[in-house]
Formats: C-alpha cells, structure tokens, sequence
C-alpha cells in the first residue's frame, strides 16, 4: 500500500475532532468506526513492469519495485519508499524519513482480485506509539492486462483493528481559547475566533484557525506552510455526547464523515 494513501487512511481519522468552548464539549472523544463513511473517490494504483506508480497521490510517486529504498520529494511525512513484491497478490511497502522507518503496510489482494486487505503500521506523525489497523479495499477499476493484483482503482472500504491513538483526542477550553491534545502527540492552543495559531507535532500541518460557528458547531482549518490542507465542520449534539464531524481533505480532494463519542 503506498505510503500517501495509507497517510491518509490514518491522517483521516487523526486530524482534530473540532470541540467548543464550555464544559460539555470538554473531554477525551472516540471516533466510532462503525458510523464512518469512507470517501467515495478511488485511489488509482498501478504496478507493472517491475515499477510502481500511485497516481492519485499527492504528489505522484513512482518508484521501482524491487524492495529497495528510493527517493521521494515533496511528502512531508517520508522521503523514501521501498516496495517489495511478495508474490502475485501481495505487496509490501516500508517507508523512511531520514534514514528511519516510519511506516510499513502489507496488502493481499484476494484471488478473485475484487477486495483486498491492507495491515498497516504509521509512526510518520506519531511521537509515541505507531498508529496500527488495518483496512479493507474494493476494487471500482481493474488495472490493465499484465498488471499485478494491486493495479486499478480502489474504494477504502473500511477500516479496522484500529489502534486507540489514532481514534481518541482531548479538547480543554480556557478562555476562549481551544487546547487540543492527541495521544500521537499532536496539540494547538487556538482561540475561537479564528485568529491563526502553531500546530505542533504534524509534520504536513503548521498552523490552524478555530472559529465558531454556532452555539453547537464549529470550523477548523489545518494549514501547511501558507496552504489548506484540510477542512473540519463538526457540530456537538444536543446532549453533549456525540460529535457530527465532516473532514474535507482539500490536497486529495476528497471527503469523509464520522461519529465521536465522548468518553
């Protein structure tokens, strides 16, 4: 599985939850992955001819599968990848920055060619534990003849065995401002009124902005260097123990929506 689409079925779920300000949206909160819509854009991959191509990455990348690392530009979370092809359904995938591991993912395709399964390990944004799961893919576009089992387009079909780190998240608010806390490390001090603060911890996200929208909802921009990244709507229920939350990724052009639950 290529390193940006694995980024972003753990990203996904590891952006910040957007809560308000007020006691009842104070908290730790937990992604329900069963009332997580997946998005319904397809990641396009292709491996044939002893090279790899992932083109709905962001950027593109196009590597040699032969196991061994290669270079990378322009992806904040690695600067190498290395694909090893295992046999005709499966393909493994390590990704380095700086020399370290910082991500592994296994997938098997299955015989008929029409699901696969991929089981991943993400320490690319995690100052702690690694982010682990696994999810499952449906093929929309078969690749073309010659192609290994991987080529073609792919709906993330769900995820599972997802690690606590990548689904929980702490909101405190103090004075107009939204302290957010993740157990992978990430965390922004931003004031609700949308005046822009430092997101630490993320290597693909430097800033944020915070606004309110209303007495139950609110916005949340995640920038990198200048540029949104991604778009977070999330309106708080009217009992105080669930989040609506709909995720814009603005770089893949893509969206999702899920359900967090308050501990």
């Amino acid at each position: 599985m290529n390193k940006p689409l694995c980024a972003g079925l753990c990203l996904l779920l590891l952006f910040p939850l957007a809560a308000l300000a007020d006691g009842p949206f104070d908290g730790t909160w937990k992604v329900d992955m069963s009332k997580v819509q997946m998005p319904k854009k397809p990641d396009v991959l292709l491996l044939k001819d002893g090279m790899y191509d992932c083109k709905t990455c962001v950027p593109p990348v196009s590597v040699k599968a032969d196991g061994q690392d290669h270079a990378v530009s322009g992806h904040p979370y690695l600067d190498s990848i290395a694909v090893q092809v295992v046999d005709a359904h499966t393909v493994k995938e390590t990704d380095k920055k700086g020399g370290k591991v910082v991500a592994t993912s296994t997938t098997t395709v299955a015989p008929d060619g029409k699901m696969a399964k991929v089981d991943f390990s993400d320490s690319s944004n995690s100052s702690g534990a690694p982010v682990t799961g696994s999810a499952e893919l449906k093929q929309v576009a078969a690749g073309p003849a010659g192609a290994h089992a991987i080529s073609g387009s792919w709906l993330t079909a769900g995820m599972a065995n997802m690690s606590d780190n990548a689904t929980e998240i702490t909101f405190k608010e103090e004075g107009g401002t939204l302290n957010m806390s993740a157990p992978t490390g990430q965390s922004y001090a931003a004031k609700l009124d949308g005046t822009e603060a430092p997101y630490k911890g993320d290597p693909g996200i430097n800033s944020v902005t915070v606004k309110k929208t209303g007495a139950h909802s609110m916005v949340e921009t995640d920038k990198r260097d200048g540029k949104v990244v991604a778009v977070l709507t999330s309106t708080v229920s009217a009992d105080g123990k669930t989040m609506d939350v709909h995720f814009d990724d603005k770089l893949r052009n893509r969206t999702m929506q899920f359900v967090a639950v308050k501990q």
